[in-house]
C-alpha cells in the first residue's frame, strides 16, 4: 500500500454558494464555457447528470497539457451543497492508487477536499490538481457575478 494523504482548499466565494453547487451539479456541461482555458470537455459516459453513480468523462488543462479524469459521483449531499467524485480511469491513477474529490460550498465557502493514495513515496502530492480546481472556481464564481 502507498501512502495516503488528504488536502483540503477553501475559497470565499460572494456568488452564493448554492450556485457553484447547482452548476457543478446539473449544468457541469457548461464549465467548459465558463473556464475554456482550465476545461476542454465534460462528458456523460453513463446515467444521467445529477445522479448518483453518473459516469463522467472530464478533458482539462493541468500545466499547459491536455489531462483526462473519469470519474463516478459517489454521494451527493444537498443540505451541504457537496459532491463526492471518485476517479476511475485517467491520467492521475498514473500516480495515485485512489484519489477522491469533493465539492462543497456553505455559508459562503468553496470548499475542495481531495482524499488520495500514492502508487509510491515519491510521488508528490496533488498540489498542482488543487491549485486547477481551485483556479476553475474563481472563473466560475467570476462568471456567476457577472449574472
Amino acid at each position: 500500500m502507498g501512502v495516503k494523504g488528504k488536502l483540503i482548499a477553501s475559497k470565499e466565494v460572494k456568488c452564493g454558494e448554492h450556485l457553484i453547487h447547482d452548476l457543478f451539479l446539473t449544468n457541469s456541461h457548461h464549465i467548459p464555457y465558463i473556464s475554456p482555458s482550465k476545461i476542454n470537455r465534460i462528458d456523460i459516459n453513463e446515467g444521467e447528470i445529477g445522479k448518483i453513480g453518473t459516469i463522467m468523462n472530464c478533458r482539462y488543462n493541468e500545466d499547459g497539457q491536455e489531462k483526462i479524469v473519469k470519474y463516478v459521483i459517489e454521494a451527493i449531499d444537498h443540505h451541504k451543497n457537496s459532491i463526492s467524485r471518485k476517479v476511475i480511469e485517467g491520467d492521475l491513477l498514473e500516480f495515485y492508487g485512489s484519489f477522491t474529490f469533493v465539492s462543497s460550498c456553505q455559508h459562503q465557502w468553496a470548499t475542495w477536499t481531495i482524499e488520495y493514495e500514492k502508487k509510491n513515496e515519491d510521488t508528490p502530492e496533488p498540489l498542482i490538481f488543487l491549485g486547477f480546481i481551485l483556479d476553475m472556481t474563481k472563473d466560475i464564481e467570476a462568471h456567476l457575478l457577472k449574472k
